[in-house]
């Protein structure tokens, strides 16, 4: 179980905005969050992952308080082994589509499912400069899920890819996302394309 229960404020053209989110996420779920532009998605993101700090919160995983800011508690990122699908990608220019997730982890086997999944086993050896974006964006996805992570966060994770590859990689993702008991968070702004992946939904409005 995920409990979450932050306050933010947010920069906005509008004048001063907040995010604000009570709510708990069992474990094995997949959400999708959605909102208008500027309200804080990707900063929910950030927070559960520990990349930025409310002005008030409290987040617990199962049994471990990953925040708690009146105790001025917060668990490093790397302590909180979140797998994490940035909107940029986020991958490193200099490593090739193996050495992005051989730096994740060891297991061969592994490495080479994902590989296929993400249709980029004879793109191994190209660095992300000779790769698309729809396959960059493949490539992020495989990245985050390489350590094996108990909580996936997917910030617009198919944004890049045509109809065809985007149903053909959730179909294999939902698999995965069961067989490893993840539970997801993404972030999209069109959840009705994600149907496939269930029902569980968070809107994100402004405050």
């Amino acid at each position: 179980m995920i409990t979450i229960n932050i306050e933010k404020k947010l920069k906005a053209y509008s004048g001063q905005q907040w995010l604000k989110i009570n709510r708990e996420f069992i474990d094995g779920s997949i959400i999708k969050i959605y909102g208008p532009s500027g309200a804080g998605k990707t900063t929910f993101l950030k927070i559960i992952a520990g990349l930025a700090t409310p002005e008030k919160g409290f987040i617990k995983v199962d049994n471990t308080i990953w925040l708690d800011t009146t105790t001025e508690t917060s668990l490093s990122p790397q302590k909180r082994c979140i797998g994490f699908v940035f909107q940029d990608y986020a991958l490193f220019p200099n490593m090739t589509v193996r050495e992005h997730l051989e730096y994740a982890t060891k297991d061969t086997q592994w490495i080479n499912r994902l590989l296929t999944i993400g249709k980029l086993e004879t793109l191994s050896t190209h660095k992300p400069g000779h790769l698309s974006g729809g396959q960059q964006q493949r490539l992020a996805i495989l990245r985050a899920l390489a350590i094996k992570p108990k909580l996936l966060l997917m910030d617009e994770p198919f944004s890049a890819l045509d109809h065809d590859m985007k149903m053909v990689l959730i179909d294999d993702l939902k698999v995965l996302f069961a067989e490893l008991r993840l539970t997801v968070l993404i972030v999209t702004h069109h959840p009705q394309e994600l149907a496939g992946l269930g029902n569980d939904e968070l809107e994100i409005a402004t405050n």
